[in-house]
């Protein structure tokens, strides 16, 4: 699976806006990081589901992509339901700073508008309906184990390991 397909048309140019950075230091910081909130949100699925409906579902990627001021407290509100706590924000943003080069600030930064463009696309694609995040993250998780991840830039990296042990101490 490839990166156009887990975010909106246009998400990887909202992101680098939003932070003022280079679109590519956003795909970068995108793709070292969308390995533990993919894997978060597969484990959180069912609450998950309820939160993103009602923080605006779909809604969530179009407040990053549109023309209106990004909400950000809604993409924290949303790494609480996918990380469960700030602390495993940080060790996710500081193993992502690892395998991307990019500085841990910028990507603890990157992280909650990260989560709402991929919350909203994904909850676009699942038609709103209850229950149908788990499915397609089924096929978005299933993905990741597959030859060569999430695709061109080598998604799944150093990442996975990474994340069953960050959020496997979370059970």
């Amino acid at each position: 699976m490839n990166l156009n397909e887990l975010l909106p048309n246009g998400g990887i140019e909202a992101l680098a806006g939003q932070l003022g950075i280079p679109p590519e230091q956003a795909r970068r910081g995108a793709e070292a990081l969308l390995p533990s909130v993919l894997g978060g949100m597969g484990d959180n699925s069912a609450g998950l589901d309820t939160q993103m409906n009602a923080l605006g579902g779909a809604e969530l990627a179009q407040n990053v992509v549109g023309p209106e001021p990004t909400q950000v407290d809604r993409g924290n509100q949303l790494l609480g339901g996918i990380f469960g706590s700030k602390d495993v924000s940080r060790q996710v943003a500081g193993h992502a700073a690892q395998s991307s080069g990019l500085d841990p600030a910028l990507l603890k930064q990157m992280l909650p508008i990260l989560a709402m463009l991929v919350a909203g696309h994904l909850s676009g694609r699942s038609g709103g309906q209850q229950g149908g995040l788990g499915g397609i993250l089924g096929s978005v998780l299933g993905g990741l184990g597959g030859a060569g991840a999430l695709g061109g830039g080598g998604l799944g990296g150093g990442l996975g390991g990474m994340l069953g042990s960050i959020l496997g101490g979370r059970q």
